[in-house]
């Protein structure tokens, strides 16, 4: 049954280079690319590749997120919250509900799964 495993491939040509919904730009011309490389048999999950450039936006998350950071430095803040600074390496989750910002310090890329139900 090697249909119940799924290897990720190098992300493809073509990614998402819009800004994620509930990301606002606060801060530079940070870009961002997205490859979602799988979705799940039942649709409730996606996961993927995600890089962006340095600066900052404000995210604000609907969904749970789990995050492998790949390369780059990332300092997140929530809202009113304590400052974390993640590097390559870290796995890391962003809760349904988070609002702060994203400080985009060094190139990032990581690998990222997103529970949608």
């Amino acid at each position: 049954m090697t249909d119940m495993v799924f290897r990720f491939p190098a992300p493809g040509p073509e990614p998402m280079t819009t800004d994620l919904e509930g990301w606002t730009k606060t801060e530079g011309t940070p870009t961002m690319k997205t490859w979602v490389q799988h979705t799940s048999i039942d649709g409730s999950v996606i996961s993927g590749t995600w890089e962006a450039t340095p600066g900052t936006w404000h995210a604000v998350y609907k969904f749970y997120e789990f995050v492998h950071l790949i390369d780059g430095q990332i300092t997140i803040t929530p809202d009113g919250g304590e400052t974390v600074t993640l590097r390559p390496g870290d796995g890391f989750v962003v809760e349904p509900g988070f609002k702060g910002t994203w400080t985009i310090e060094k190139p990032v890329k990581k690998h990222f799964c997103i529970k949608l139900k």
